[in-house]
């Protein structure tokens, strides 16, 4: 049995991760989501081992201490990790396995995965960025503006990313991944990505 293949998918927040991670797994069987470990509390409608694992402090320390995970990091005051068996296992059974995770647990995964495909989803504009985080009603402006910080410190490790698609429309965001993980990539020109860099760096300090 061929070992499956494992799509590290990161993006902005607010960029729709979470809505093209779930169509690819609708419509592709063979697909593994590999539920995240987190410290911070759930949002409204999201579930325990669906969304996330919902742990405490201490829980994740000790999961850090046994190497349990496959990566982990700090994002607005919070843990967010990956539990290395599930993926090992799925890996192991010939299924692929998706990571939605932010960049920096991204470039760890690759560390210790060098196979690893790195994905990293760009929204049309950075203006569209901030309109869809204000469109989930989710977080307060202060919240809001704290992840387009956020974004603008991601922008420094775009540049090791392996491929990069356009979520403008889910269907076809997900189609190019597919591709990419097919060996038919996609990518989006360089051009392209540094004009989002500049403007969400723009965001960010609030020039725009």
């Amino acid at each position: 049995m061929n070992k499956g293949k494992l799509l590290v998918i990161s993006g902005f927040s607010g960029v729709g991760k979470g809505t093209v991670v779930n169509y690819l797994k609708e419509h592709d069987d063979n697909y593994k989501i590999s539920v995240s470990v987190t410290t911070r509390n759930p949002r409204e409608n999201e579930i325990d081992g669906m969304h996330y694992h919902f742990i405490t402090n201490e829980q994740f320390e000790k999961m850090i201490e046994e190497n349990k995970l496959l990566e982990y990091a700090g994002y607005v005051d919070h843990y967010y990790g990956t539990p290395k068996e599930f993926v090992e296992r799925s890996l192991d059974q010939g299924n692929d396995v998706i990571l939605e995770i932010e960049t920096k647990g991204a470039l760890q995964v690759k560390e210790n995965k060098p196979d690893a495909i790195l994905i990293f989803i760009l929204p049309p504009s950075a203006e569209e960025l901030k309109n869809r985080l204000v469109g989930r009603q989710t977080e307060t402006e202060k919240v809001i503006c704290e992840r387009l910080k956020k974004a603008a410190e991601e922008t420094d490790n775009i540049d090791k990313y392996d491929y990069y698609v356009l979520n403008d429309e889910v269907d076809k965001c997900a189609q190019h991944i597919e591709n990419i993980k097919n060996n038919n990539p996609q990518s989006l020109d360089m051009d392209f990505v540094n004009q989002i860099k500049s403007e969400v760096l723009m965001f960010a300090k609030g020039d725009k």
